[in-house]
């Protein structure tokens, strides 16, 4: 990294991170997936000592650009406010799957057996509160001809497409979570993205699947990994992943704290006893959506009765 490309930078991060609520905590040199320099930054918020976001850029980025600057700014609120969640990495499914994002290594690379895509690999955790190591690594693959609909193959620019790529895959039981194994497939194509409404639209939800996706939300990630703290409810990674928006959400939210399941507290709720004591029914649902995970097998073949 250039002490020029360094300077600046550096300076336009502190600056979208000053905008966004944040402070520039460290700058690191790394390294991408073929040993090209990146830029990695640290950023924290003065009212949450210690806790980070990590945002790795290709060194020779420059984001300081009309058709740039404002997602980055966009992006840096957002995580500004998941960063005040009990468990900032943490997500659920339609299904009812808590899941944790981690290990990603940005930026994107070329890929090396000849395909014209860009991967970028990470993995993601079954985050119940147990202790069984469940999991999938993940290769997430993005066409080059999708790829001119980003406006740029950096991190702030496509984590949410690809975090709710691999929720929609989860879904559709292509991912299958193990305590060992190989990497899985995610592929990101043009059918997550309509070109007439110029959005990605990866479900169409309804208010009863939306209720339902708030309730286990806030079940999961603030009643049991959260110890009853807030979580976010108005995230737009949310509602790209729903096909709604941010105040639909929090209008279910605000419908369900009427009932007594959760308290709002602006754009943030917490869990009440009574969601909690529902955890049956969350626990049944997250059975159901592991076991739909599971490559099913016909046992008459199996057992070598088949009629061939």
């Amino acid at each position: 990294m250039t002490v020029e490309m360094k300077s600046s930078l550096v300076k336009s991060i502190g600056t979208a991170a000053s905008q966004a609520g944040m402070v520039l905590a460290s700058v690191t040199q790394g390294s991408d997936f073929h040993g090209e320099p990146t830029a990695v930054f640290e950023l924290g918020l003065s009212d949450i000592p210690g806790r980070v976001l990590r945002l790795e850029l290709t060194d020779s980025f420059d984001f300081d650009k009309p058709s740039l600057l404002p997602s980055m700014t966009a992006h840096l609120a957002a995580e500004a406010k998941r960063l005040h969640n009990p468990r900032p990495e943490c997500y659920v499914t339609l299904a009812g799957l808590p899941l944790a994002f981690g290990k990603f290594q940005w930026p994107f690379h070329r890929s090396t057996s000849g395909a014209d895509t860009y991967i970028v690999h990470g993995q993601m955790v079954l985050a119940d509160g147990g202790t069984h190591d469940l999991h999938a690594k993940i290769s997430a693959s993005v066409t080059v001809t999708f790829a001119e609909i980003v406006p740029a193959m950096e991190q702030p620019y496509a984590e949410t497409f690809v975090y709710n790529a691999i929720r929609k895959t989860v879904d559709l039981g292509q991912l299958e979570f193990l305590k060992s194994g190989n990497r899985q497939p995610v592929p990101v194509t043009t059918r997550f993205y309509s070109r007439w409404q110029k959005k990605f639209v990866f479900t169409d939800t309804d208010d009863s699947t939306r209720l339902a996706y708030v309730l286990s939300k806030v079940y999961w990630l603030s009643g049991v990994l959260g110890e009853g703290k807030p979580v976010w409810i108005a995230d737009p990674r949310d509602a790209q992943y729903l096909n709604t928006t941010e105040a639909d959400l929090l209008r279910m939210a605000n419908d369900e704290a009427g009932e007594g399941l959760m308290v709002l507290n602006g754009e943030f709720a917490a869990a009440t006893p009574q969601l909690m004591a529902r955890a049956s029914e969350f626990r049944a649902r997250l059975d159901a959506g592991l076991n739909f995970t599971k490559p099913q097998f016909n046992e008459s073949m199996r057992s070598g009765h088949a009629n061939m």
